[in-house]
């Protein structure tokens, strides 16, 4: 490749407007923009707080067992008796089957956050590869897509997951596969739209004159300066998959017991709602800051995105 054709591949790279993705303060500009967003800052810290109860809960179960003096809080196997309120031995009380109900929530942590990354990943993936061919080829290829999605989105979305998931067995790969193939159009339409809107203008032009390939211009320019939007959605979907798959439990045709699944566990708390309260507020309530945590930090992503607010 010659200097004339290795300085316009680099001109392509750059993003329409100013070349904000060769600009090494555009982190720094976009980490600014969603500091100003409080509550998605109070959200970001949730979600890190989660993400480290997820990795570590066999230590944080041992400090409580240290500090109540239990010698054992196994998340699966009930050692005490049943339905005890909160106390120094157990923080969130036990269940009715006498385990506690601290160690299952934060285990329970796990499992959402895993169906919840794990689905979003796996939809993000195929709604970015059927968008990008979708936008940039347009034609067939643009019309099989597009009226796939409009079928699928048509459908009920919780009646066909708990569908599948009945046909293809009750585990939490399949959860994470369902969710994932339900999750997909969505991303699809909003990708599809932002490679339409880049493919016009003058950087893939330019990647055009120097003889890219189609597949190199889509990874390498478009795909880069159109995932913003993508990235948004994929953050408030999180949330969505992790209800979702608490929904699929508590309707039992998610986790199997005895899997710390926060919907399981509002699933057995409501039957004694009024007798001990503490086995649905304590699962239902990590789960409602969970969502609302991923809102916030989603919308912080968009806000903190958004073009219009650069200066």
């Amino acid at each position: 490749m010659t200097a004339i054709q290795e300085e316009l591949e680099a001109d392509a790279e750059l993003v329409h407007e100013g070349g904000d993705s060769a600009d090494p303060s555009g982190f720094a500009d976009v980490w600014k923009r969603f500091k100003r967003n409080k509550l998605a800052v109070v959200g970001l810290v949730i979600i890190g707080l989660l993400v480290f109860c997820a990795l570590f809960a066999p230590l944080i179960v041992k400090l409580e067992s240290a500090i109540g003096g239990v010698s054992k809080l196994d998340p699966e196997v009930g050692t005490s008796p049943a339905r005890l309120p909160p106390s120094a031995q157990h923080w969130f009380g036990t269940d009715k089957t006498g385990r506690d109900l601290f160690a299952r929530v934060i285990y329970g942590a796990r499992i959402s956050l895993l169906v919840g990354f794990s689905s979003v990943i796996l939809a993000t993936t195929i709604g970015v590869v059927l968008g990008a061919a979708a936008g940039y080829y347009g034609r067939w290829i643009d019309s099989l897509v597009m009226r796939t999605t409009d079928v699928a989105l048509a459908l009920p979305y919780i009646v066909l997951a708990i569908a599948l998931v009945v046909v293809f067995g009750r585990s939490l790969l399949t959860i994470i596969l369902v969710l994932g193939a339900l999750g997909w159009m969505s991303d699809a339409r909003i990708f599809r739209s932002s490679i339409i809107q880049q493919k016009s203008l003058e950087y893939v032009e330019a990647a055009r004159a120097i003889g890219c390939s189609d597949r190199r211009i889509i990874a390498r320019h478009l795909v880069p300066n159109s995932i913003q939007p993508v990235i948004v959605y994929a953050t408030l979907g999180i949330g969505t998959a992790i209800l979702s798959e608490a929904a699929l439990s508590f309707l039992g045709v998610g986790a199997v017991e005895p899997t710390p699944s926060w919907g399981l566990m509002i699933n057995h708390g409501r039957a004694a709602l009024r007798s001990d309260p503490h086995l649905l507020f304590f699962p239902a309530a990590f789960l409602a800051i969970t969502i609302v945590a991923f809102t916030a930090v989603g919308d912080g992503l968009r806000d903190a995105l958004d073009p219009k607010l650069k200066r």
